[in-house]
């Protein structure tokens, strides 16, 4: 038996092909019609015979042998997809694919072209840059190996600039990669800028309103509490500390200091979140073409419009995402619209727990994953991750557990920051986040597989509630039907993320005509982007990328697939021919 759908309206009738019933399933389709203050007449009927176009449109097209045509005018070979990708899809299936994306920051131990060949191969989803660290002819050298890296192996690594901000840090400790500070020993931070080297045990200090702000008997904690060390004199520009929790200080760490239990913030709240430096970063970033720019210490929605706007006027600069990084206690306060304004949040738990205590952390990166996903923003979990890696091969099982909940949280990304930048065993570290990763996801899709997270609207215009409302059903579906994959075709990306949202059971291929749109797809839950060029007819679009994707042997006929488009706001679902 054949059916078509067909939607009316008084002004318009669609047809909608008749397809074969597949056993227990039907190619169909629902695509969008008119809204008009006559929608309440509109109707829905099913017909058991064809409609007059039909034949024009009836299912994919096929060439005269049988196989799936494709126009003469599109490349055989038109499609982008990374070696690492199509090599699993082939040996393992769909459903072996790794839906949480992994972020590694790049440092000296991490930045030659072999070691970031190697940090892809073993799932490095995004290069995070962080501009705290290294000169701008170094990051340039960064953010070209990995351009090249994508050119000539197909990936589609995301560069994010993560920017420095006003809060403050330590120097560079003389150019040392790291310095040890041991129970007992007495530092020196200052303010003083030395022309020669720098004298032992003393730290300089970004901030100029330090020593005055700093009292005797302060606590101070470098990089989120690693290292504690007690104020015990202050002599002009110097403050004189006693080391009290021993650890590794690393160069441009940040710093707090608390007074009678409660966090220093005075002039140091009023310093503004983007510095002179950072907007010369910035711009570095924008010539470059990074498609993620990371600002911290967000205090509110102001900077990150203010930040957004700025890119906009810029060649090239809209295209650039903006990530709020949650690490202070006015990002919290405003947390809300400080997700709404940008396009994406990192929960920054090390600078985050030096300014909350340590038992609210946990509880504020639930709410933080929470809330971005309510509002369709992808949220990334750093700091501290695997920690003991940087120095040790294999991590704590408390570590473990750490990266297992974020993983069961259903965070989109997980960052690796000093274990990928300065660490011993940075391919190791990033080889416990993708096993640890790929194990939790399968767990839940074992356990929890009819477990639906209730979502709320989050889209206002008729057109954007059409998408909402057909991504929504679409993964229901998937997860009903036990479908192989989702299929999204997109031009900016919107539908794939308002997919994603729903994390579903099965891969999204996420289908996009613009390499930049496809970089940045990278950082989003479950996302397999691909650089396809398409049309605006859907039936080719599917023809096309079947008999790519069938040549390179990364689907197979009888895979069930469902297709959605942004182009045309329709649901289909099929066997591969």
């Amino acid at each position: 038996m054949s059916h078509s759908i067909q939607f009316s309206t008084p002004s318009r009738t669609l047809h909608f092909p008749p397809t074969r019933l597949h056993p227990p399933l039907s190619s169909f389709s629902f695509r969008q019609f008119p809204l008009t203050s006559t929608f309440k007449h509109t109707s829905l009927r099913a017909s058991s015979s064809p409609s007059p176009d039909s034949s024009s449109s009836s299912s994919l097209l096929h060439s005269p042998n049988g196989t799936p045509a494709v126009k003469s005018e599109e490349r055989s070979s038109g499609i982008d997809v990374d070696t690492v990708t199509e090599a699993e899809l082939k040996e393992n299936g769909f459903r072996s694919t790794r839906r949480t994306k992994l972020i590694c920051t790049i440092g000296p131990a991490t930045c030659g072209f072999e070691q970031l060949e190697a940090l892809a191969e073993g799932g490095m989803n995004v290069a995070r840059l962080n501009m705290c660290h290294g000169t701008r002819d170094w990051h340039r050298d960064v953010i070209r190996s990995v351009r090249r890296l994508n050119e000539e192996k197909g990936f589609a690594v995301a560069i994010m600039m993560d920017t420095e901000g006003s809060e403050i840090h330590m120097g560079d400790l003389g150019g040392e990669a790291s310095a040890k500070a041991e129970d007992g020993e007495v530092w020196t931070f200052t303010v003083r800028a030395f022309d020669a080297s720098r004298p032992e045990r003393t730290i300089s200090v970004s901030y100029d309103g330090f020593a005055e702000d700093v009292r005797v008997g302060d606590e101070l904690l470098v990089d989120g509490g690693m290292v504690r060390f007690d104020v015990i004199e202050k002599i002009g520009p110097d403050v004189k500390c006693l080391c009290t929790d021993p650890g590794l200080l690393l160069p441009r760490a940040n710093l707090t200091f608390w007074r009678d239990g409660s966090l220093v913030r005075e002039r140091n709240a009023m310093l503004p979140t983007i510095s002179s430096k950072d907007w010369l970063d910035i711009d570095f970033g924008i010539a470059e073409g990074v498609d993620f720019i990371a600002v911290s210490f967000v205090k509110s929605a102001e900077v990150i419009n203010h930040l957004k706007s700025y890119l906009a006027a810029r060649p090239g600069g809209g295209d650039i995402g903006v990530i709020a990084k949650i690490e202070s206690i006015d990002s919290l306060t405003n947390l809300e619209e400080i997700i709404l304004a940008s396009d994406g949040a990192m929960v920054a738990r090390g600078d985050l727990g030096a300014q909350i205590p340590l038992e609210q952390v946990p509880a504020a990166q639930q709410r933080i994953v929470k809330v971005c996903r309510e509002l369709n923003k992808p949220v990334i979990v750093a700091s501290q991750l695997l920690e003991s890696m940087i120095e040790y091969p294999t991590p704590t099982r408390a570590e473990v557990a750490d990266v297992s909940e974020a993983v069961r949280q259903r965070s989109d990304a997980l960052m690796l920051s000093g274990e990928s930048a300065m660490g011993q065993f940075p391919d190791k570290a990033l080889t416990v986040l993708r096993s640890v990763s790929l194990r939790i996801e399968r767990w839940w899709r074992e356990e929890k597989r009819y477990e639906a997270t209730p979502l709320q609207a989050i889209s206002s215009a008729s057109s954007d509630k059409i998408s909402e409302e057909i991504c929504n059903s679409a993964s229901k579906m998937a997860n009903n039907l036990g479908v192989d994959a989702v299929f999204v075709y997109t031009k900016n990306g919107h539908m794939a993320s308002l997919v994603s949202r729903c994390r579903p059971d099965c891969p999204i291929f996420a289908f996009t005509n613009t390499t930049s749109v496809r970089r940045r797809l990278n950082l989003q839950w479950g996302l397999i982007p691909f650089r396809l060029s398409f049309s605006e007819d859907m039936e080719s679009n599917l023809n096309k990328t079947f008999s790519l994707l069938k040549s390179r042997g990364m689907i197979k006929s009888g895979d069930l697939v469902i297709a959605v488009s942004d182009m045309l706001q329709s649901i289909q679902v099929m066997n591969v021919p």
